[in-house]
């Protein structure tokens, strides 16, 4: 199946039966959502939406983050991963916000780019979220579910898979593709062991394509080893059925 005919696929699949999907972070304002996707890096957002109604109670704006420090923002994310560096990370957040952005969410990926524990990813997150860019945020979820279904050719890089994914999606697609991909990584396409058995792309995956063909390759090859050794074996019971009834016969005689 050509790449052009999985990206048809995966749109109209998900545009029919997921439209409305999106991030399962809880947040109400563009703040919140940046403060709990720079907590979510290598965390559950389950994790991080237990951890949040004390922290934006605490912190309900960049101002009060930025009146505060690393030490007292640690008591509030102590579970999530990497609290320090997180912590450390929510301090300069909140202080540069305040100084270069008057306390608000920039919209530019640049921008957005010089905050402390924001990259790219959490950078398209905000853009793609809050202010309705055409971009997609490529976390481990989207880059594993794109390679596998066969979205994305040799990128072997989190960029390389967004630039695929931009090429080649609808642009008015790309920020809910986002969401699409995170899901179905998250609760179907996992990571060690793909639940091949329940996924509805599975007829246009690549992935599950190359993976079957294997196990029927494996499956022929097997049954033709044991069809070999069962001919040999009885080739070998009949040489020496042969061999008795001649040595019968000799003795006999």
């Amino acid at each position: 199946m050509l790449k052009k005919e999985r990206y048809k696929h995966f749109v109209e699949y998900f545009s029919k039966n997921q439209p409305n999907a999106v991030t399962e972070l809880h947040y109400n304002n563009p703040y919140q959502l940046l403060v709990a996707v720079v907590l979510s890096a290598q965390c559950t957002d389950k994790r991080i939406n237990q951890v949040t109604p004390a922290l934006f109670e605490r912190f309900p704006d960049a101002f009060a983050l930025a009146a505060s420090d690393a030490d007292e923002i640690f008591n509030y994310i102590r579970s999530v991963s990497y609290p320090n560096n997180k912590a450390k990370h929510l301090a300069g957040l909140g202080k540069m916000l305040v100084e270069k952005f008057n306390g608000e969410v920039p919209s530019d990926m640049a921008d957005l780019q010089q905050l402390p524990g924001v990259g790219r990813k959490t950078a398209n997150v905000i853009t793609s979220v809050v202010f309705d860019a055409p971009a997609i945020a490529v976390d481990t979820h989207v880059f594993r579910v794109a390679n596998r279904i066969g979205l994305t050719n040799r990128a072997t890089t989190p960029l390389a898979v967004e630039k695929q994914l931009v090429e080649n999606l609808p642009q008015n697609t790309l920020s809910i593709a986002h969401h699409w991909l995170i899901l179905h990584g998250r609760y179907i396409c996992v990571a060690r062991t793909p639940k091949c058995d329940i996924c509805p792309l599975t007829w246009f995956c690549k992935y599950y394509e190359q993976h079957n063909t294997e196990k029927a390759l494996l499956k022929a090859e097997a049954a033709r080893i044991k069809k070999a050794e069962a001919a040999k074996k009885k080739r070998t019971l009949n040489s020496i059925s042969k061999e008795l009834k001649k040595r019968s016969v000799d003795k006999n005689s």
